[in-house]
């Protein structure tokens, strides 16, 4: 098969039959073989029952509804186990991603080579409630990232060959570092593609402050377990390294002071605490990278490497 069309969802009845015929119409012109998937996530409106009744006519349509709602990045990982085509692209199901792109995004996988494409919404039409955080977001993300070459990593667009969606992992707020663990995975080509972004036409915007912060605090945890998972000592070990000599340093300059100099400590107080609290906070931290390097060890995980090709018998 040459594409997957996987389509995330919640709540948008409205807006499902225009997208369905509109990547169909699409896709029919370029001659694609393909699939479109669409994956309810817990919705409480018709969504399920606007499914079940364009898959009755749509062959290639496929449906997978949550119980309940476990938010985008659950979505995507159901919908990228199940696909099969060589190409798969995702995007959002409020009709603010065009379809029109997808012709575009699938050449630059099959015929430019890259592993992942991500659109970039240069023109958006969200409120200024939404376009600065994102904004701040994603020039946090690529400086953390190291993925210097995107402006907009949570856009809902994007393209990637079938073996990136299959090596991935995603949960959590997750989706929206998957060119992240794409690059840190070892999918290196990945590119940038200005699309469309349409005013919404159907419901209402799902995003909230809680989505901005959740996205920062999935930044630090994917940012430490990716680097750091089989080699956590390198990470706790370091800063507590770190705080340990700040600690420890404070602490013998003022020890000099008293001892040597026979100044008081009365004023000094502060730092006394200071010092105390670095180097115990130090001894803290390379205690819990000794752990964790003791469980890292007796991991099932911790010889798993992706090989991506091997010659010979």
């Amino acid at each position: 098969m040459d594409l997957s069309i996987v389509v995330p969802l919640f709540n948008e009845d409205e807006s499902l039959p225009e997208l369905v015929a509109w990547i169909d119409r699409v896709v029919k012109v370029q001659g694609y073989s393909h699939e479109i998937i669409l994956i309810d996530d817990g919705s409480t409106d018709r969504s399920w029952e606007v499914i079940k009744d364009m898959q009755s006519r749509l062959p290639h349509l496929r449906g997978i509804r949550f119980q309940r709602n476990y938010g985008k990045s659950a979505a995507l990982h159901v919908g990228f186990e199940a696909t099969k085509g060589a190409v798969v692209i995702t995007m959002d199901a409020d009709m603010q991603d065009s379809p029109d792109e997808i012709p575009a995004l699938y050449d630059m996988i099959v015929n430019d080579g890259y592993d992942l494409v991500s659109g970039w919404k240069q023109k958006r039409y969200d409120p200024i409630s939404k376009t600065i955080p994102s904004k701040f977001f994603n020039m946090i993300t690529r400086w953390v990232s190291g993925v210097k070459n995107l402006h907009d990593f949570n856009c809902g667009l994007k393209a990637y060959r079938s073996e990136v969606v299959k090596s991935i992992e995603v949960y959590g707020e997750m989706h929206r570092y998957i060119p992240v663990i794409a690059n840190w995975e070892g999918f290196h080509k990945i590119a940038e593609k200005p699309v469309e972004h349409r005013a919404r036409q159907y419901g209402k915007t799902k995003f909230g402050l809680n989505r901005f912060i959740n996205g920062f605090l999935d930044l630090v945890t994917i940012t430490v377990t990716t680097k750091y998972l089989k080699r956590p000592m390198h990470f706790f070990g370091f800063w507590g390294s770190v705080f340990a000599f700040v600690g420890a340093a404070d602490l013998i300059y003022l020890a000099f002071i008293k001892l040597v100099l026979g100044i008081g400590l009365g004023d000094r107080m502060p730092a006394m605490i200071f010092g105390a609290v670095c180097f115990l906070a130090g001894l803290m931290l390379f205690s819990t990278g000794l752990l964790a390097e003791l469980i890292s060890r007796n991991s099932t995980y911790k010889n798993q490497y992706r090989v991506s090709e091997r010659l010979g018998s």
